[in-house]
Formats: structure tokens, C-alpha cells, sequence
């Protein structure tokens, strides 16, 4: 997946959750050091996302992953028909 620059703390900080999570046992619990970061992860995002430059909200607008209209049609429904009659109509 494609990051941009100034999200990689995010992705880093979600890989080592990830990691925690993996590596919990029944015997050992890591969930007060998960919810931490957990935590620490939320309040990074926010920091990040609410204090961006001009140049990052344009980076963002054109990730190569992010949804295009045709993404959101085929989660709302099963069958699309585009309609387009205006060719065949003439004064």
C-alpha cells in the first residue's frame, strides 16, 4: 500500500499493535499495553490529519487507493446500468 510521508508514524505505530496482538498468549496479557497504544494511535491520527499543510490535504485528495465513484456504486448494489440517452435525442 502506498504512505505518504507524514503518515508513517501512523503505520508504524499500527504494525507494532498488530505485532502485540500476535504475540499474546493466553498465559501472557499485552491488552494494557495494546489499549495504551491503541490510545496513543487515535490521538496521533488526530494530530496528524487535524494540522495538515495544503500540500498533504492535495496528496490525500490524489492517493492512487482512494475510492472512486464506481467503488462506492458496486458497495450500494449489485447491478449498475449507466443511462445515457441524450445522443439519440435531436431538435
Amino acid at each position: 500500500m502506498a504512505t505518504l510521508d507524514f503518515e508513517k508514524p501512523i503505520l508504524e505505530l499500527e504494525h507494532k499493535i498488530n505485532d502485540l496482538r500476535q504475540m499474546g498468549s493466553k498465559r501472557v496479557t499485552l491488552e494494557p499495553e495494546i489499549k495504551r497504544l491503541e490510545s496513543k494511535l487515535e490521538k496521533l491520527k488526530n494530530d496528524i490529519y487535524s494540522n495538515m499543510t495544503s500540500w498533504q490535504r492535495v496528496q490525500i485528495a490524489r492517493h492512487p487507493k482512494r475510492p472512486f465513484t464506481l467503488d462506492y456504486i458496486r458497495m450500494m448494489t449489485d447491478e449498475f446500468l449507466e443511462l445515457s440517452g441524450q445522443a439519440f435525442f435531436r431538435r
